[in-house]
């Protein structure tokens, strides 16, 4: 993890070291609904003056006045949307790269706006009737298949596709379509023809800012709600709303966060990898939430229950929570609220009598005897108050009140033993939650494990929880109600005042109450589960970066008592060489001894790796003894521990079968073990990571949410550290950004057929490989300059005749005379030669090979100067002397790109950033238990890292915690700062024994520093 923050860490210096780049200044969004569409509702509106207020209050506090005369941009008109799609679509899906380097690494040409404004004049009347055309069929059929996600301002909107049954044929006013063309002309000071308009972002010497790729008003989603997505998003993130607004471009045009960190920092703003995740996750959410939305109020249409009111209330739902509370009501079965009830009674009209003009109300002339429910005056009262509970619930002015004042106030989550729970649950399982049996802490400092704990409880009816609001906060939400939202405009007679009073009381503690409490603990349960999945996914990402350990011959061993321990052997190449077993702990294990030195000695191994599963313990102490005593003399012979988490499920796994067709599965795990140690990246990938084992809740938290980010985070690594196409398998292909399983076996397939791959742009043939897929994968695969000169070079000592040969001379085109012609001839390239390219065996991306080229020629080097020492400090004297934001200018790029391209020119050709990081700790001789003493010093790995503390191998046989409070920022070094001061597993540090606990097996440990 100490890698992958946003300014820090041996990835900056990989991919980017430009993280002191100024942050671009906010830009202030604002939301594009307007006010008229939603008058079509307007007829069936029962609502007060103040109502039509709160029908406004989501509007944008700029208003653009109607104006007939005002020309619409071109990108308005929705018959020039096909066009603009088909010109973004050059720019995402260009193979040669040339299209996107028009729009990120050049100049970007802009229009007059005056002249395009004269040439919009003529066909601005034609603009209105189609659009209008349009919003009426889209009214008509509302159930019409849903095409694109993202859309241009100028398109109609689809409120309309949310009116009542009642003004179903209504049409819609065009003032959103004139409201949307001035909108874009005040937020674009230029507009071209063909792009999508383009962020400013301020700079000293542009003040009015800089194009970038995305407008945040440009952003519009598929169901529009009373709330702009961008700036939720940018709220619930703390990103700004115009990085927001760029990611949710890219994520929309099928980019994967490894490319957009690598190769698109300057639209991100320089986040990292988490923080898109983050931001991914967030935008999911609101998503689901607006198309939970959508349906809701499809199905309570189709039942005949739409009101403005309940519309409007439904598209003001920003959670789960809310739309919940604002449908529960309409639920098919339900029987209905008490306002539900008393609104069928028709004392819905006295209700607004009460608040609108008190002094005409006569609840007496309600009164009818042979009614339930109107039969007296008290139940006529209590059914007004209903209504009125109801109203005041449901108000947004009303909640974002008393929610703004529950963030000032001391609200507390408190858990105790449940009282049926030792009846029926196990004494050891209530032991374990002895914490939380009394337990009270302030929602605002509970840690994220407390949380999970407390759920975890409450599923096991262990425990029970509740949220505790003090009273102040009831009597400060009725004191304001009466004063403010609620008050009566005109006179209202004491019996009036006291159903009022009622109303508000009831309101709160039947519905608001309830309301809040099940949002507080959503927000809590949420926030924790993602911190655990995000602690879960650091963790793994420092696993699976573990410095290899390459050009040894290794032993790996599967500890096991009755069965024995089961070992194998691989060459600095992972080569299976020999496997075995042997049993240690049954008696025999001098006559063992003499085996294992004799394959040690045989295949001159001088390292063992040891998996940590069942008799770990003994092994490792019988291969101390051994080393102790120089048995396997003259072999310096030393012993690593590893996790062997998942080993067992891997080796009975298809993938295993299929690359060690006929090995015992025992002896699978044993070979696992040891290229665990020599390439750990490439072994772990085989293995599901959920079943690595460096989580905390892991089976607590929406297993979705887990299987994705996980996955992400392995695309992120194998993508980052990039694969070697002529050599890497199946595996570990699939998982680099852009390809998937059928991808990679098409790869596979090829290179089986035709040979190893000569340069990038070979991929652009493989089945199922197209234009966006080349984008997303060609900068995280390397093909060997080596292996490539070798390969041509006894391919031309050979005989002629071969495909493969032919294209190492001619254009491809000349390779495909032999192959089938017709639908997948597209699939080839006319005018590339296929000869080796120096610049693929870099991080650079094709589409910035040209950029490459002309800053090559500006320090005067040249190709086969890559890695090499004289490029470097050719690169280097050039910087000092013209700097870097020059550099970009001139070569009309960001500093971001020529950043990568800068790295991947002086890179050595077998460079692995990996070998920043820990490699697996070595050790001759053990250490007991009994042993430590209370301030003894050690050195340790990290074995796993939680939220609420470290936990350290020190060599005993028992981890020790290190408690997060003892985790600070100064005992960090400046490389391994990150957002949660946390360490990760591989990780070495020096520690200090502060407390042994030998009843228990529990030590707890102080951090001295991270070595």
């Amino acid at each position: 993890m100490r890698s992958h923050t946003q300014n820090s860490g041996p990835l900056d210096t990989w991919f980017g070291k430009m993280s002191s780049l100024p942050r671009r200044a906010k830009v202030k969004v604002q939301t594009a609904v307007s006010k008229d569409e939603f008058d079509s509702f307007s007829e069936l509106s029962s609502a007060s003056e103040e109502d039509d207020k709160e029908d406004c209050a989501w509007e944008p506090q700029k208003k653009v006045p109607r104006n007939p005369k005002q020309p619409v941009c071109k990108e308005s008109k929705p018959k020039r949307v096909p066009r603009a799609k088909k010109s973004t679509l050059q720019i995402r899906d260009g193979s040669e790269g040339v299209a996107v380097q028009e729009v990120l690494n050049s100049a970007v040409a802009l229009a007059d706006v005056d002249l395009e404004d004269r040439k919009n004049k003529l066909d601005t009347v034609q603009t209105l009737k189609t659009a209008k055309t349009k919003r009426k069929n889209s009214a008509q059929s509302p159930s019409a298949p849903r095409t694109k996600k993202l859309k241009t301002d100028g398109e109609p909107s689809k409120a309309s596709c949310f009116k009542s049954e009642n003004n179903s044929t209504e049409t819609p006013s065009t003032s959103t379509l004139w409201e949307g063309a001035c909108k874009k002309e005040e937020n674009e000071d230029d507009c071209t023809s063909g792009q999508s308009p383009l962020k400013k972002m301020k700079t000293e010497s542009c003040p009015q800012g800089q194009p970038v790729l995305a407008n945040a008003n440009n952003v519009i989603e598929e169901v529009e709600m009373n709330w702009d997505m961008v700036q939720v998003l940018s709220e619930r993130t703390n990103i700004e709303p115009w990085v927001c607004a760029n990611i949710i471009r890219l994520f929309n045009d099928d980019n994967t966060i490894p490319f957009i960190v690598r190769y698109r920092k300057e639209l991100i703003n320089n986040l990292d990898a988490d923080y898109l995740r983050e931001i991914q996750q967030t935008l999911e959410e609101l998503r689901a939430v607006a198309k939970k939305v959508r349906s809701t109020i499809q199905k309570i249409k189709k039942e005949g229950k739409m009101s403005e009111c309940l519309l409007r209330a439904l598209l003001n739902c920003k959670t789960f929570e809310e739309l919940e509370h604002v449908s529960a009501p309409y639920k098919t079965g339900s029987k209905g609220t008490k306002a539900q009830r008393a609104r069928q009674l028709g004392l819905e009209e006295a209700a607004r009598t009460l608040l609108e003009n008190p002094g005409n109300l006569n609840l007496l002339s309600y009164i009818q005897p042979s009614v339930k429910g109107l039969s007296t005056l008290q139940d006529i009262e209590t059914g007004v108050q209903h209504i009125l509970a109801d109203m005041i619930a449901k108000d947004r002015e009303t909640l974002d009140f008393i929610r703004k004042l529950c963030q000032n106030r001391y609200i507390s989550i408190q858990s105790s033993l449940a009282k049926v729970s030792s009846k029926k649950v196990n004494e050891k399982d209530v032991d374990k939650f002895h914490l939380y049996q009394n337990f009270s802490c302030n929602i605002r400092n509970i840690q994220h494990h407390q949380i999970l704990a407390i759920n975890r409880g409450e599923n096991l009816k262990i425990l029970t929880a509740k949220v505790n609001i003090p009273d102040g906060v009831k009597n400060e939400f009725c004191r304001w109600c009466i004063q403010n939202r609620w008050r009566p405009r005109r006179f209202a007679r004491p019996e009036l005042m006291k159903i009022l009073y009622n109303s508000i009381d009831d309101s709160f503690k039947r519905l608001i109450y309830p309301l809040l409490c099940r949002e507080f603990r959503a927000k809590l349960t949420s926030d924790a589960e993602k911190e655990s999945v995000m602690m879960f996914g650091r963790n793994l990402r420092q696993l699976l970066l573990t410095s290899p350990v390459p050009g040894r011959t290794l032993m790996g061993v599967d500890p096991g008592y009755k069965h024995g321990c089961k070992l194998a052997i691989i060459s600095p190449t992972s080569q299976i060489l020999h496997t075995d077993v042997v049993y240690l702990h049954c008696g025999q294990g001098f006559q063992e001894a003499e085996k294992i030195k004799r394959l040690l000695l045989n295949f001159n191994c001088s390292t063992v790796v040891i998996g940590n599963g069942t008799a770990c313990r003994e092994t490792e102490a019988y291969f101390a003894d051994l080393i102790m005593k120089d048995y396997f003399a003259p072999l310096d012979v030393v012993y690593c521990i590893v996790s062997e988490a998942g080993a067992s499920i891997y080796s009975v796994s298809p993938e295993a079968n299929k690359e060690m067709p006929g090995l015992d599965p025992n002896l699978r795990s044993a070979v696992s073990i040891a290229r665990r140690v020599q390439d750990p990246l490439a072994e772990l990938v085989k293995i599901e990571p959920k079943h690595i084992g460096v989580g905390m809740y892991q089976h607590d938290v929406s297993q979705t949410l887990l299987k994705a980010t996980l996955d992400s985070v392995v695309e992120e690594c194998v993508s980052f550290v990039g694969v070697d196409i002529n050599i890497c398998s199946e595996v570990l292909l699939r998982h680099i950004a852009g390809l998937n399983a059928n991808r990679a076996k098409n790869i596979i397939e090829w290179r089986e057929k035709n040979g190893p791959f000569i340069n990038r742009e070979q991929l652009k043939k493989v089945k199922g490989l197209g234009p966006k897929s080349f984008q997303q994968c060609a900068g995280f695969i390397r093909i060997n300059q080596d292996f490539i000169r070798k390969f041509c070079s006894s391919q031309q000592s050979g005989s002629a005749g071969s495909s493969q040969r032919v294209a190492m001379t001619s254009p491809a085109g000349a390779e495909v005379t032999s192959e089938k012609q017709g639908k997948k001839k597209s699939k080839t390239t006319a005018n590339v030669v296929l000869k080796p390219d120096p610049l693929d065996q870099t991080c650079i991306h094709p589409e910035s090979y040209d950029i490459a080229a002309r800053f090559l020629s500006f320090i005067g080097g040249t190709l086969c100067e890559i890695g090499k020492p004289e490029m470097q400090q050719k690169i280097q004297s050039f910087l000092e002397k013209e700097g870097i934001e020059k550099i970009a200018e001139r070569l009309q790029t960001t500093v971001h790109t020529l950043q990568v391209i800068i790295d991947g020119l002086s890179q050595p050709e077998s460079f692995d950033f990996r070998t920043d990081f820990d490699q697996p700790d070595f050790k001759r001789s053990i250490v007991c238990l009994q042993d430590l003493q209370v301030g003894t010093v050690l050195t340790g790995k990290v074995e796993n890292a939680t939220l609420f503390g470290v936990f350290v191998d020190i060599g005993v046989g028992k981890v020790g915690l290190i408690p997060i409070r003892n985790i600070t920022e100064a005992k960090l070094s400046k490389t391994k700062r990150r957002r949660s001061l946390g360490l990760g597993p591989g990780e070495r540090v020096e520690v200090q024994v502060l407390n042994i606990d030998v009843p228990r097996s529990r030590i707890t440990l102080d951090l001295i520093r991270v070595l």
